[in-house]
């Protein structure tokens, strides 16, 4: 085994056999192979890409580069994972709502990658909260409380924690082979019993059009079920984001005004945390509106709000933040509305180039050893068909300092096109089974 070998053999578009394949991910897990091997490795499957038996076996590789971890518990196992979008905080109400409805929720979750925020950066920005645990911590929380949301230990899929880094800053993040092996080595090293995916498409996606959507969801979908994990996957739009507030702390507080029982705050997110719980317990063997039923009971009654608090003492959180939590999470010192240049209806809005923007204010990670802001960010972003008056506000920005907002205020304003009205597309454009 050799990884020059193996990477001149991607180059050459002949795929390593699934011996070969293990044996890399073994080496990434404990640093047999280096960094440059690593980076090349990604670009040349980024180019190349995978035949579908080595999809399967770089993902088991990965998988099987650590522990897999194993349950008992009086309910079933289920997780969701999302490719990745602007405005995404769904893990964030669904693992609680889940959990008050007798699921247990794993949720191994990553950083930002690129333009998308990270589960784990957004958790963060609670005071004192740590994602950083044990596995046998983890098998406490989610036992006591039902969900628990944290960061791979060294021992889960240490190949891909390895992996991830490098893809984020090595312009790989995109590729289906890799998005594939990434997700899926975690979640199947967690030891779930069922699996939803929500694979974003559009502007603010990493698939920016339905058919590559519909790759790496089959991909996803295809690898997981012959890994014996029943999965299914949506294909939602990212042509807008989904909740109205991009960046750490203030994607946290939206969710806090979900779990509150105030849908009107981020309607679409809400409505799509209970398709996605629905099509979870729907496959366990529950009618879909009964399952629909059941978890907008969960928010609404105030229980998921208490499981997701509960988490969040758990890790390391506040203890009153389901009571108290506008006082626990940062703000930036400078807040200022963006402002509509021309009068007309949002006809477009680049997702990727605002989620970049959140970036260059410090909400995201431009080399893997930035340290992230989680107090700026965008509130109140406008929707697509949306009406303006020259001067109403497209957005408030929320800045470390005023030359950052100035410049991220030029992108915001060229990311967001008004003219003629559109009209949204539906939010589900796409089931897989």
């Amino acid at each position: 085994m050799d990884a020059r070998a193996i990477i001149a053999k991607l180059r050459g578009r002949e795929t390593p056999s699934p011996e070969e394949l293990a044996w890399f991910a073994h080496g990434l897990a404990t640093g047999e192979v280096s960094d440059a091997q690593a980076g090349a490795f990604a670009m040349a499957i980024c180019l190349k890409g995978l035949s579908d038996e080595g999809r399967i076996a770089l993902t088991t590789g990965m998988r099987d580069s650590g522990d897999v971890l194993t349950w008992n518990l009086p309910g079933p196992v289920l997780d969701k994972h999302s490719t990745g979008g602007v405005g995404d905080c769904v893990s964030l109400i669904l693992a609680p709502a889940l959990a008050a409805c007798g699921v247990y929720v794993p949720m191994i979750s990553g950083r930002g990658l690129g333009h998308t925020g990270g589960t784990l950066d957004k958790l963060e920005a609670i005071p004192g909260l740590s994602v950083d645990v044990s596995e046998d911590r983890l098998h406490q929380i989610v036992g006591q409380i039902g969900c628990a949301i944290v960061s791979a230990t060294g021992r889960i899929a240490p190949a891909d924690k390895r992996l991830y880094a490098i893809r984020d800053v090595t312009a790989t993040v995109e590729s289906v082979d890799l998005i594939t092996a990434s997700i899926l080595s975690k979640k199947l090293a967690a030891g779930l019993e069922g699996l939803v995916l929500d694979v974003k498409v559009g502007s603010g996606a990493f698939m920016k059009t339905a058919e590559d959507a519909r790759t790496l969801a089959r991909a996803l979908v295809d690898v997981a079920n012959g890994a014996g994990c029943q999965t299914a996957a949506l294909i939602t739009d990212m042509n807008e984001p989904l909740a109205p507030a991009l960046g750490n702390a203030i994607e946290v507080a939206i969710c806090m005004e979900v779990l509150s029982g105030n849908r009107a705050a981020a309607p679409r997110l809400h409505d799509l945390t209970i398709d996605l719980g629905a099509t979870l317990l729907a496959a366990q063997g529950e009618p879909v509106e009964a399952a629909r039923k059941r978890l907008t009971q969960a928010i609404t009654s105030g229980e998921a709000m208490q499981r997701f608090a509960a988490m969040i003492a758990a890790l390391g959180g506040p203890p009153d933040m389901a009571e108290d939590w506008h006082t626990h999470l940062p703000r930036a010192p400078v807040v200022g509305d963006v402002t509509a240049p021309v009068a007309g209806h949002v006809s477009a809005i680049d997702g990727q180039a605002l989620g970049l923007a959140v970036v260059g204010l410090g909400g995201g990670r431009q080399v893997e050893t930035d340290r992230i802001d989680p107090s700026v960010g965008l509130t109140d972003v406008v929707r697509l068909g949306q009406a303006v008056a020259k001067g109403d506000a497209l957005c408030t920005l929320h800045a470390s300092s005023e030359e950052g907002a100035e410049q991220a205020a030029q992108a915001i304003r060229a990311a967001i096109t008004i003219g003629e009205p559109a009209t949204p597309g539906p939010m589900i454009v796409e089931r897989i089974t």
